[in-house]
């Protein structure tokens, strides 16, 4: 039966079908050209520790935390710090040899860079920043040091970019990693835009409230977005991020990213996981079938509990070995009958911080071991096990405790879950733990700073019933088998390539950049040139989104680009142009910044003119009703009493709110209800339009557009000076309703008006071609206008070719 496939099913149904379908189109595309896509995997670290045994001679061991088998349907180069200090260039040709049989490319750092960098910024300023502790540099006492470190922060992520763009091929993707490469997005674009670059964070993203205490925190913040896809463990991490983005830059969220001026950056939840079949495949061994059963011969029929974490403040050690005594105290049966184990690695032992904590560790076990008794309820061992043993006790533990205070990634709870097909494990999970969105369903989830709660869970964990621990252990192994780590790699490339292929679809909509040679070229062969401007965001100095400089408030009042001065001058005394800024803004604002140049000012979107030499006329229409302005005063009034930082201005034509200094999200908010208001009662019968710009909302008498003045503007310019216009330049930041301006040339090119000497009112005021018409809009996608620049900042650049 012929019709639509998609038929009878539900929307579901349909998006799980797409799905599978592009999957289906990617693999099939990938078999027919029969080569795997280039990947240049970037992390602070190699996936391979080197230990040098001579001269020229390295042993590469691989770590056990890396993410190689991951990757394994790509072709991989790796790119990273060998962790190792190799002072010689003898040693350095010979690591680096030794490493790319391994595919891997060392950057080589040197022991000051490193203090500075990882041990210092990193490690001191950024780790704990995301994992909510106190930042011991951020005091004034410090500030220096701080800025050191960040100055070797950038100076690292620059030696990273540089080796990146040695080895990049076109059609590469490159995959950054981690919180010690946030600026590599944006260096590595510098170099190359149509790069393709992804981000992923392996830790906590905080929320807004510790991040905006961050220093660096905007140019961190803008340096990501660099990248076309940033990904995130958890969807608390990822909306934390976007929000974070909202308020300190003031972008635009949507449902798929964050936008800046037209540029997409996708932001995506990408959970990653392990390989599983290699640890179902590991219980096979003969060696590893023989440990298992020698470690439950010396348990004795007791029960094991097995904590395996780094030696990490944020891992809530302490205060599982308090609950756990907490628990034998309330539960003195059970003394003898059940053990801890905790395996502990040390970690980031060169951090000054960490290096207390191993002390304080040893030193609560022991109180409890001699307030307990024997047997020693607690075996604590602080060192890295092999990777056979690792396996080994995830098999046989009863219970797996995993109770973080904060954490992003944390593999152990999967390989646990993957180890007790047999045994049918419980697992006791942190609610801070990255692995709860994942695990959670199977887990028991305990808050980890609730010692009372962590002691109670031991107990439940201890004595459930075997149905209850197979179903908690079923719905949890099969997300661990359906959620692998190269499913994470796939997905998070796949996510990165449709990002690239839509970003391509959004470009091909925009304005293409202006051709400024073009335009000097046939600005030097015209005789009567006309340039229509823009104010706002054409002629003004570049401010942020939120119309701050530097993050803070420094001039609200709109004000002239400092090097458009001179500019202005020369081109308004050239007897050959014609200069007319067009605005939006009222008479008194065009007055103060343009007085002084020989041109025209059109005022509230060309309702008011005047040439800079003689007195404002108006080209308003004589039946304009304004009757609504009072009604829409008070909701504006209403409005701007109950959002901090919002104002808003009456002009004669029109009434603005305005709310680009508030909170964006509150203010976006009040701007939707603010519509609301307006639409249900001031303006509901009126002859009104409501234009809703970037953080303002517009009411305006209907006819109020630049599109609708720029007729009797121009009949007045050539009544006044007796030229026909050659050349037009038109560049401006309008709002929508106001690019009729540019419909309006575009109509003037193609009526093909018969060329007259006369130029009596209904005559043409042009004697144009096309091809010395240039509209351009300022800042702005999406726009009708033949071309764009980025901002006013380009602008200059193109006023300063002209001759």
């Amino acid at each position: 039966m012929s019709g639509n496939k998609y038929s009878g099913l539900t929307r579901l149904e349909r998006l799980m079908r797409e799905r599978e379908l592009r999957k289906s189109i990617n693999s099939n595309e990938e078999a027919k050209d029969g080569s795997r896509q280039r990947l240049l995997v970037v992390a602070n670290r190699l996936p391979f520790s080197a230990i040098r045994k001579g001269e020229e001679q390295w042993q590469l061991k691989m770590d056990a935390e890396s993410f190689v088998t991951a990757l394994q349907e790509f072709d991989v180069r790796w790119i990273g710090w060998a962790d190792v200090n190799v002072p010689d260039e003898t040693g350095k040709i010979a690591l680096t040899k030794a490493l790319a049989e391994k595919r891997c490319i060392p950057v080589f750092l040197d022991e000051a860079i490193v203090h500075q960098y990882n041990n210092g910024y990193c490690e001191n300023i950024l780790w704990p920043l995301f994992h909510y502790l106190e930042d011991p540099q951020e005091g004034l006492a410090t500030n220096h040091n701080y800025q050191a470190q960040f100055d070797a922060y950038k100076k690292v992520n620059k030696m990273f970019a540089d080796v990146v763009n040695e080895h990049y091929e076109e059609g590469d993707v490159v995959w950054c990693h981690d919180y010690q490469l946030m600026l590599l997005p944006e260096y590595l674009k510098r170099h190359n835009y149509n790069m393709k670059v992804g981000w992923f964070l392996h830790t906590p993203f905080p929320s807004l409230e510790i991040y905006r205490t961050l220093a660096s925190r905007s140019e961190l913040l803008r340096s990501v977005l660099a990248a076309d896809l940033v990904g995130f463990y958890t969807y608390d991490y990822s909306t934390n991020f976007t929000s974070t983005c909202a308020h300190i830059l003031g972008l635009e969220v949507t449902p798929k990213g964050l936008e800046d001026r037209g540029k997409l950056t996708r932001v995506a939840v990408v959970p990653t996981g392990i390989d599983p079949d290699q640890f179902v495949r590991v219980l096979e061994i003969p060696q590893v079938q023989e440990d298992m059963k020698k470690l439950k011969e010396s348990l004795a029929g007791r029960k094991m509990i097995l904590g395996f974490d780094k030696l990490d403040m944020m891992k809530g050690i302490p205060q599982q070995f308090s609950a756990f005594k907490k628990f034998l105290e309330e539960n003195p049966s059970w003394r003898g009958k059940v053990v801890l184990l905790q395996i502990s690695v040390p970690t980031r032992t060169d951090v000054p911080e960490y290096q207390k904590l191993p002390s304080q560790v040893h030193e609560i076990v022991g109180h409890i071991n001699r307030s307990i008794g024997t047997p020693v309820p607690i075996i604590h061992l602080e060192q890295m096990l092999d990777y056979h043993t690792m396996c080994t006790l995830n098999a046989v533990a009863d219970v797996a405790l995993v109770i973080p205070c904060r954490e992003g990634t944390n593999l152990e709870c999967y390989k646990f879950v993957a180890l007790q097909e047999s045994n049918k494990g419980v697992l006791i999970l942190s609610k801070c733990a990255g692995a709860v969105n994942s695990l959670g369903a199977g887990a028991i989830l305990v808050n980890p700073l609730d010692i009372t709660e962590v002691a109670a869970s031991i107990g439940d964990a201890l004595t459930m019933i075997a149905k209850e621990r197979e179903m908690r252990h079923q719905h949890n192994f099969k997300h661990v088998t359906s959620h692998s780590s190269q499913q994470w790699a796939a997905t998070f490339v796949r996510k990165l390539n449709e990002t690239i292929v839509e970003a391509q679809r959004r470009t091909r909509q925009f304005p293409l950049l202006l051709p400024m040679k073009e335009v000097v070229d046939r600005y030097s062969e015209s005789s009567n040139r006309l340039l229509i401007l823009g104010f706002d965001a054409t002629l003004t100095e570049p401010i942020g989104a939120l119309g701050r400089r530097g993050g803070q408030i420094k001039e609200m009042e709109r004000k002239l680009h400092p090097d458009l001065k001179e500019l202005l001058k020369k081109l308004s005394e050239d007897p050959k142009t014609t200069v007319v800024v067009l605005s939006g803004s009222d008479r008194n604002i065009l007055d103060h910044n343009f007085s002084d140049y020989n041109m025209w000012l059109a005022a509230e979107y060309g309702m008011f003119l005047r040439h800079t030499g003689g007195e404002w006329m108006t080209t308003m229409p004589e039946k304009l009703n304004t009757k609504w302005d009072e009604s829409v005063k008070r909701v504006f009034e209403y409005f701007t009493e109950r959002t901090p930082r919002s104002h808003f201005e009456i002009r004669e034509t029109s009434l603005v709110w305005n709310y680009k200094y508030a909170d964006i999200q509150f203010g976006n908010l009040q701007a939707k209800n603010l519509l609301q208001h307006l639409c249900t009662g001031p303006i509901s019968n009126a002859s009104v339009n409501v234009v809703r710009g970037s953080r303002t909302v517009e009411v305006r008498a209907v006819g109020v557009t630049k599109g609708a003045t720029i007729g009797r503007i121009l009949h007045e310019i050539v009544h006044n000076k007796c030229i026909r216009f050659d050349y037009v330049l038109c560049i401006g930041h309008f709002l929508s309703k106001d690019e009729d301006l540019y419909g309006y040339f575009e109509r003037q090119l193609q009526s093909k008006m018969p060329t007259k000497t006369s130029l009596h009112k209904d005559s043409s005021v042009l004697d144009l071609k096309g091809d010395n018409y240039f509209s351009c809009s300022v800042d702005l996608n999406g726009s009708s206008a033949r071309y764009q620049l980025v901002s006013s900042d380009d602008v200059v650049t193109l006023l300063k070719k002209l001759p």
